[in-house]
């Protein structure tokens, strides 16, 4: 490719879930997605919005998706969160508390949500899905040889430097999935082993996370956090807003590909873009300040890198593979 790939991640869901423990969702950040559309179709991006259950199953979203993908300016993509996404299955006496991830479900229902949402988004845009990032980021060999099953090509729910370990899931499981030691560039996942690499099949595309501090530091701030007690990985900086981080993301961006790789990989929530849809965007003051940051990020971006959904990126890797 004549320019690395700009990959536009977006986990399209609910509003604000990090404080919605009710079972009662609602899809309000639909109305505020399109000004972000036309913000990435002004610096020629194309963003892969990865859909849950309750944005595929409103209307209004559903129009938003088919007209993006006529004009040809996006991708929707499959994002599962697995304590509400048919069908029913009570994993713990209270999932909407705990939160489940999809991997401590029994197999057979782990595959029969991958199906139902599978054919969910497959009717609703009128398209095959073939991208895919797993909820809350816990991903395993059985999930990955679900997505190959349905014909998925690209996943994208690694995080390399992140132990998910300590953010618990039902209250019997261990936990999310320790990406400190996966690969950080695109790699064919072994469905047998998803850290390691193979020579075809599931594409995967890791977000794009690097240290915040130089060798030595991480690892003394690894013990100073050990002596206290905190179960903490080392410290690392994520290509995403939280407000005011624009040098941040500048900065994983030129490490990114610095080290060789061919894509940098941005991510947020849909619900980011509205008001009171997150913990960190809670007024409109936030949403401007968050848009004065994609501005000069996007701005920034744009002659270093060329615009990709992740489906147009695998179908490339998969093209320039060696016959």
């Amino acid at each position: 490719m004549d320019k690395p790939a700009f990959l536009i991640t977006l986990d399209t869901e609910g509003d604000n879930l990090w404080r919605n423990r009710s079972g009662k969702v609602t899809t309000h950040n639909v109305r505020f997605l399109p000004r972000f559309q036309s913000l990435c179709e002004k610096y020629g991006f194309k963003p892969t919005w990865l859909t849950n259950f309750e944005m595929a199953s409103d209307p209004a979203y559903v129009e938003f998706g088919r007209d993006l993908l006529a004009r040809g300016q996006g991708e929707i993509g499959m994002h599962l969160h697995a304590w509400y996404s048919p069908p029913d299955y009570a994993l713990t006496d209270d999932d909407w508390r705990y939160q489940p991830y999809l991997i401590e479900y029994p197999e057979d229902v782990l595959r029969e949500k991958v199906a139902f949402m599978t054919d969910l988004l497959e009717t609703a845009f009128q398209q095959k899905m073939t991208s895919h990032r797993a909820g809350r980021w816990a991903f395993n060999e059985i999930y990955a040889r679900a997505l190959l099953d349905h014909g998925y090509l690209v996943d994208c729910s690694v995080t390399p430097r992140v132990d998910w370990r300590t953010s618990s899931g039902a209250p019997q499981g261990k936990g999310g999935t320790d990406y400190r030691h996966f690969p950080d560039h695109a790699y064919y996942l072994d469905a047998n082993d998803i850290s390691k690499e193979c020579d075809s099949g599931l594409l995967e595309l890791p977000m794009s996370i690097e240290y915040r501090y130089g060798a030595l530091t991480n690892q003394l701030k690894k013990v100073w956090n050990d002596i206290r007690g905190k179960k903490r990985g080392h410290s690392v900086n994520w290509l995403r807003p939280v407000g005011g981080n624009v040098a941040q993301m500048k900065q994983v961006a030129e490490q990114t590909l610095r080290r060789g790789n061919d894509y940098v990989e941005f991510m947020l929530h849909s619900s980011e873009f509205m008001p009171d849809g997150s913990p960190t965007f809670k007024n409109e003051a936030d949403i401007e300040r968050l848009y004065d940051d994609l501005e000069q990020l996007f701005s920034w971006l744009q002659s270093r890198t060329q615009g990709m959904t992740l489906t147009e990126y695998a179908l490339l890797k998969r093209d320039r593979q060696p016959s």
